[in-house]
């Protein structure tokens, strides 16, 4: 599996604050810096599942699995890649709020773009289903 966030620091920005917000829900390996019209891009990278642990986590402590598990689903684009966002100012604070329209994270969203062999399994293990509040099944770390 290999997992590329993408956060914009915008001139109006402090970028320490951008890239906290960023690392409190992924663990990157590698993170590049772009300039654009509006301030710095950074691009994070990582492979394998360990870089999504605190995305995970955060989602589990905050019991929405469920909703996690929708809004991530809406966002296959292949056979092997999901592409979702989050809220960046929610992030900073170590909390996850999906971002499923454009302007709805008004200085700009985290996004993510997971390539993985089994994206029903990536879904199933970062987000699986509930009832009554309680997970049906937990799937093991995907490749």
């Amino acid at each position: 599996m290999r997992v590329e966030a993408i956060v914009e620091v915008r001139m109006t920005e402090d970028r320490g604050k951008v890239l906290k917000a960023l690392e409190n829900v992924f663990t990157p390996m590698r993170i590049e810096e772009r300039q654009s019209d509006m301030g710095t891009i950074l691009v994070a990278t990582c492979e394998g599942h360990k870089c999504l642990e605190k995305l995970r986590s955060a989602i589990w402590r905050q019991g929405i699995q469920d909703a996690a598990r929708s809004v991530i689903s809406r966002g296959i684009v292949g056979e092997d890649t999901v592409v979702f966002s989050v809220n960046k100012q929610a992030a900073y604070v170590g909390v996850v709020s999906f971002v499923t329209e454009a302007g709805e994270s008004p200085l700009g969203p985290i996004t993510f773009t997971v390539k993985t062999n089994d994206v029903r399994q990536f879904i199933d293990w970062l987000a699986p289903r509930t009832y009554r509040g309680r997970v049906y099944y937990e799937a093991p770390p995907p490749d």
